[in-house]
């Protein structure tokens, strides 16, 4: 487990189509320091995705391979796909002080919760709508199979329920964009100022 004299950990937890990277964006506009984590994923990259901005693209084999070599801090399946959090991108920021976002799935999210002391993590869950409105948005974004949309409707079961373990609820529901940018940055520019004391 981390020391509590170390950095902050903000964990991002939503359903897709929630504006996760509308949130990220405008923190990391706002706080350039802030360490922002690539995950790793078996997934297929989607159009406009780029390896190692988004996600470490990896084959099911390779990221296997580096399950059992033990360079996760946490890792899960969800969907079909597998993604982990490596430790090369994770511990050593936290150890020097620095605040680290991540987005990241529930398993993910419970692992973390188990390693990271209370002090140093914040768990937010964005609220952005009942599914119809989210799989609209998603659509909006990117095609998707009917396959693909049966498998993030169950994740999306999942993770309505996990918003209980939240610390902080986000609303961006439609046309509240701007107030959700604003309360996240806000939430993350408090937490640099409580790392700096």
């Amino acid at each position: 487990m981390l020391t509590e004299s170390a950095g902050h950990l903000i964990l991002l937890m939503a359903p897709m189509g929630s504006g996760k990277n509308a949130l990220k964006d405008a923190a990391k506009q706002a706080y350039p320091e802030i360490v922002f984590l690539v995950s790793c994923t078996t997934r297929t990259p989607r159009p406009g995705e780029v390896e190692g901005r988004e996600y470490y693209f990896l084959s099911r084999d390779v990221f296997m391979e580096k399950v059992h070599a033990g360079e996760f801090v946490e890792w899960a399946e969800f969907g079909g796909n597998l993604y982990g959090t490596l430790k090369s991108e994770i511990l050593e920021p936290l150890e020097e002080g620095r605040v680290v976002l991540n987005e990241i799935e529930l398993q993910g999210v419970e692992q973390l919760r188990a390693l990271i002391p209370k002090e140093n993590r914040t768990v937010v869950y964005i609220e952005a709508g009942d599914w119809e409105a989210l799989r609209e948005r998603a659509l909006k974004r990117a095609p998707m199979s009917d396959e693909e949309l049966e498998k993030r409707h169950a994740r999306y079961l999942i993770e309505r329920e996990s918003k209980k373990i939240a610390d902080v609820i986000i609303e961006n529901y439609d046309g509240g964009l701007a107030a959700a940018q604003k309360a996240f940055v806000d939430l993350v520019g408090g937490v640099i100022e409580r790392c700096k004391k």
